[in-house]
């Protein structure tokens, strides 16, 4: 049997993490109302660099936040 690491052990890592949200989220949300969702829910600081990724009521549309050196980046699909 191979012995996979545990979620702890792969929760040290160095590069930024991609969050999900669980819940859908109105897909007319920009960039200051995002931020907002990422501090209220997570207690993660927008600006860390990480991925955020919100999807829409029926799941086929999504939006991915994320912070860069000049400002938030939106990607929405």
């Amino acid at each position: 049997m191979i012995g996979l690491p545990s979620l702890a052990a792969l929760d040290h890592g160095t590069g930024p993490r991609i969050w999900l949200a669980a819940e859908a989220t109105d897909m007319r949300c920009g960039f200051d109302r995002l931020a907002a969702r990422v501090e209220a829910v997570t207690g993660e600081s927008p600006l860390s660099g990480h991925l955020f990724v919100f999807r829409s009521r029926g799941g086929g549309r999504l939006k991915i936040l994320a912070w860069d050196r000049d400002g938030f980046v939106l990607y929405y699909n």
